[in-house]
């Protein structure tokens, strides 16, 4: 098919407002859907041991642990994160993978192709079978900083976000040593490296995720900012991106404000099915070149600060986004209210998550579910959504992690529970994504030993 086509068949085939989502479990939250059924201790069909507990039937195999080699030689770096799947030969899937890794580290692969030889993360291109098994993997993109998470494209290329400010002229840790900014997008395509020029004009503030809308060419991007206030944005490329081939720099960014409402705090706990118009206001200096050196707790906020300034909407962590049938689904990771009895997490923002549904065609943000406790969801980060229409949703919690499910009636579920490992309670799932056909889910596990999963088994049987 060509490009055109393709954008025309898009439009074409967009469903209704919100078609099939029902915000049902907003504040009181109702019975669990069934789901796949309880969950049990499962063995890694790697090396036997215990990491996930799963429905019957569901087997999972884990590969391209941190400090394992690649197939190229070099060797893999930790903190797995956000991550898309593609389709391979043979049925195989083409996985791109982040490595959020921080500080002035060194570049982890052939420094010489390094953005910055003295950031340490990037992205791993893995190709494997729909079982887990490794048939070739090499860096795709290297000397970036933070990789937390990002999106596919329909070009066939991963969008990779850097989650920091941090650079020369921003006076936080070893900054020194850095030798570029960071703060930016990086475009890494399916069949060759990365190119590891940044997307300037997209913004240099703590990105997370980035969601395609094919029918206009805009890209949806969500703000991490821990301590303070985040934003949604969008990015609006000077040619549309599948007629283009790529993500082209020189766009315009846009942060999202609530119509009629100047700054409106979406942080908060919100009614069942809340639903705003909006609007959006432009950020005139998306890429700052900060003087003096300020400290990372100011230089953070120039890019939002900018649009909260015209009235753009506050969020509480704006993490995973993912892009169905018209509508940008977006994780806030903090947002709500605390429940009875529960403390408030640490850093902006007093709830345990929120999912947010964001109309592109006509403008509408709607909440879908708000979490009532941290033991129906705490603390949502990525995303990914199924072929039903089923939401994944990854938990980065105080407590025991899961994988939940989100169904397009707002019914929430666990389908996997992280095995608890002593001396690593930080643990957590991030980059969920389906392979070819949806007969694999792969999911990373961002750990102290980083490495990725693939799990299958009999999806018929539930909602996924």
């Amino acid at each position: 098919m060509d490009r055109r086509r393709f954008i025309s068949s898009v439009v074409a085939g967009i469903a209704g407002p919100f078609a099939g989502v029902a915000c049902v479990a907003a504040k009181g939250g109702t019975a669990p859907a069934r789901g796949y059924g309880p969950l049990r201790p499962v063995r890694d069909l790697r090396d036997g041991k215990v990491r996930l507990h799963l429905p019957d039937g569901f087997r999972y195999r884990s590969f391209s642990v941190a400090g394992d080699r690649y197939t190229d030689g070099s060797t893999v770096p930790g903190r797995h994160d956000g991550m898309a799947a593609f389709a391979g030969p043979k049925g195989s899937a083409v996985l791109i993978r982040n490595h959020e890794v921080n500080g002035a580290v060194g570049a982890f692969g052939d420094k010489t192709r390094a953005y910055d030889p003295m950031a340490g993360g990037g992205t791993s291109t893995i190709q494997v079978t729909r079982h887990g098994e490794v048939i070739r993997s090499a860096p795709s993109l290297n000397g970036t900083m933070m990789n937390c998470s990002g999106g596919p494209m329909a070009w066939r290329a991963w969008i990779s976000c850097e989650e920091t400010v941090n650079g020369p002229d921003v006076a936080a840790d070893d900054n020194a040593r850095l030798t570029r900014k960071h703060g930016y997008l990086f475009e890494v395509p399916v069949t060759r490296p990365a190119t590891a020029r940044p997307i300037r004009s997209a913004g240099r503030f703590p990105h997370e995720s980035a969601a395609f809308d094919p029918s206009s060419g805009a890209v949806y991007l969500t703000e991490d900012n821990f301590s303070f206030p985040s934003g949604f944005y969008r990015y609006l490329p000077p040619k549309h991106p599948i007629l283009a081939g790529r993500l082209l720099d020189g766009g315009r960014l846009q942060m999202l404000a609530v119509a009629g409402t100047e700054r409106a705090d979406l942080s908060k706990g919100q009614e069942p099915g809340a639903t705003y118009g909006t609007a959006w206001v432009d950020i005139d200096d998306p890429d700052p070149d900060f003087t003096g050196r300020p400290a990372y707790d100011e230089a953070v906020q120039a890019v939002g600060r900018q649009g909260r300034k015209k009235g753009a909407a506050i969020f509480a962590r704006l993490e995973g986004a993912v892009h169905h049938h018209g509508t940008v689904y977006l994780v806030s990771t903090q947002g709500g209210a605390t429940a009875p009895g529960e403390r408030a997490p640490d850093g902006f923002g007093d709830g345990r998550g929120q999912v947010w549904a964001y109309e592109t065609w006509s403008g509408r943000l709607k909440l879908v579910y708000e979490s009532p406790r941290s033991t129906v969801l705490d603390l949502p980060d990525n995303v990914t959504v199924s072929r039903h229409g089923t939401l994944v949703l990854c938990e980065d919690g105080d407590g025991d992690n899961y994988l939940r499910g989100l169904t397009r009636t707002g019914e929430i579920f666990d389908f996997c529970r992280l095995q608890p490992i002593p001396g690593d309670e930080g643990a957590e799932f991030a980059g969920s994504t389906f392979g070819p056909g949806g007969y694999t889910l792969y999911v990373n596990l961002q750990a102290k030993q980083g490495m990725s999963i693939a799990i299958w088994g009999p999806w018929e049987r539930g909602p996924f």
